[in-house]
């Protein structure tokens, strides 16, 4: 009887394991499966249940390549999932011993942890992959590591944390100058340029500054958007006795682009061509950008013309930038010709592009046409990054188009995604004020439930609201996901309510 016991229990896992298995390769393709699986981890709730089982029952072995995990943490991080549910996720695939883990894998599942701040978390996983699979750090993980610290933690802590890397995470590599770049980077991308001036002072000693160096604190002097100490650095630059390289000249042509000095940027271009610096596809988007923010139209498209006889390919990011050029000169006869050339020669069209066509359709205030093209976006199953559902939320919002509001949450829902808390709170006010109560209740239920916070704004909201209608449970409701949503939130989302 015990034989006979064992072989039901053996069949009914395997009906189970069949079942899973069939359910996943009966859908359309690959993309459907990462997905659906994307989709699951984000749904799931949390943290009442935890997501081990729940990925086991629902994942078959075969499906956990170096590929599927790597992209289906990619969904994650564009999801804005909570990062412990990532976390988990990647700790999960760990455990089967056909998978071969990637530094790809672990530094997403880094970067979601360090973007909600679990800086406890990502040091526990930093220190994991140093004692099982030390192979897998790299100096991008570093990057990572090191950036967020320095947006969200003091000057001192940064440093600490370059120290720890150091000593412990990477001990037994010698630092050199790559390292030191990367913490310098990470000053610089946050335009903290009086710390990162700090920083070179105080290492610039023990690690000989290259090119690459004093073009990252250039960079971090562009990015602050002041041209003059641009060209000031740049000239200490030429005094240290470094050679002004093709990154060094775009920096400055970008610098001047951006702040609406065009001819400037062109001249720096015929410097730099005069030196025998030949131009990339990068220099001449940027300027194909720079002449749109001078509403010199002519330019940007004669600029365009010249990427063909230059030997040089026109890829998306050239499209895009022509195609921003236009707008900005109110040209959207010519821009939209320019989108249906795109698609006729199967360019990629990325967020950039997406965003684009509807910032310049916005500026014509036309809701309509807006509405239509936000459709032909849905047709294509395209799912639009964070500023793009925001700046849509807030037009659909403030044209009565509330409909079109719910339905962008509901298709980003479905589609895997966590909706940024801003797209969230306007959302919420737009229904709020219309008398819509019970839809805001439920978006506000579903992102609690998918492990992130809603903020201050929203929560005093619908409580203004649920006690003027007597939805007392409904407010209990939002109340206890919030209380068990502290229990893992690091300490500033629970005082910011950001997410």
């Amino acid at each position: 009887m015990n034989r006979v016991n064992q072989i039901i229990q053996v069949n009914k896992k395997l009906n189970v394991a069949f079942k899973s298995i069939r359910s996943f390769h009966s859908a359309s393709g690959p993309e459907n499966v990462i997905e659906k699986i994307a989709r699951t981890i984000n749904d799931h709730p949390f943290p009442d249940k935890q997501l081990h089982h729940r990925l086991l029952c629902e994942i078959p072995r075969d499906l956990l390549s170096t590929s599927f995990v790597e992209q289906v943490l990619g969904r994650l991080f564009g999801a804005h999932s909570n990062g412990l549910k990532a976390y988990q996720f990647f700790k999960f695939s760990l455990l089967h011993s056909q998978y071969n883990p990637s530094s790809d894998a672990f530094e997403k599942t880094l970067h979601i942890l360090t973007r909600m701040r679990y800086f406890d978390k990502a040091w526990e996983l930093m220190e994991d992959i140093k004692r099982r699979l030390p192979s897998l750090l790299s100096l991008k993980s570093m990057s990572i590591m090191l950036s967020r610290i320095a947006k969200f933690r003091s000057y001192e802590e940064t440093l600490e944390a370059f120290e720890r890397m150091e000593k412990d995470i990477f001990s037994g590599k010698e630092f050199g100058i790559e390292e030191f770049n990367i913490l310098l980077r990470a000053f610089c991308t946050q335009r903290q340029m009086k710390e990162a001036r700090s920083v070179f002072n105080k290492f610039h000693s023990r690690f000989s500054p290259n090119t690459k160096t004093m073009n990252i604190l250039l960079l971090g002097f562009k990015e602050s958007g002041d041209i003059t100490s641009v060209e000031l650095f740049y000239h200490e630059m030429i005094r240290r006795g470094f050679k002004p390289n093709h990154v060094t000249y775009n920096i400055r042509i970008d610098a001047y682009c951006k702040k609406g000095c065009f001819g400037d940027a062109l001249r720096l271009f015929e410097e730099m061509e005069h030196i025998g610096l030949s131009a990339a596809i990068e220099t001449i988007t940027t300027l194909i950008h720079g002449a749109g923010i001078a509403r010199n139209v002519i330019k940007a498209r004669q600029l365009f013309d010249e990427i063909s006889r230059r030997g040089l390919h026109a890829d998306t990011g050239a499209y895009n930038a022509l195609m921003n050029s236009l707008i900005r000169c109110r040209d959207l006869n010519s821009a939209a010709a320019l989108f249906n050339e795109m698609e006729e020669k199967n360019l990629q069209l990325d967020n950039v592009t997406y965003h684009t066509v509807f910032w310049g359709l916005m500026r014509s205030k036309s809701t309509d046409a807006v509405s239509d093209f936000y459709q032909k976006m849905i047709d294509r199953k395209f799912v639009p990054k964070t500023r793009t559902v925001v700046a849509l939320m807030k037009f659909f919002c403030e044209n009565r188009r509330l409909d079109f509001g719910l339905n962008l949450w509901n298709y980003i829902v479905k589609k895997g995604q966590c909706p940024h808390c801003h797209a969230l709170d306007i959302l919420v006010t737009g229904l709020c004020s219309r008398g819509r109560v019970e839809e805001a209740f439920e978006c506000s239920r579903q992102m609690l439930e998918r492990g992130r916070n809603v903020s201050e704004l929203t929560f005093r909201m619908l409580e203004t609201y649920l006690l003027q209608t007597g939805e007392m449970d409904r407010l209990q409701k939002l109340g206890n996901l919030r209380t068990g949503l502290h229990a893992i939130l690091p300490p500033s989302e629970h005082a910011t309510g950001s997410c």
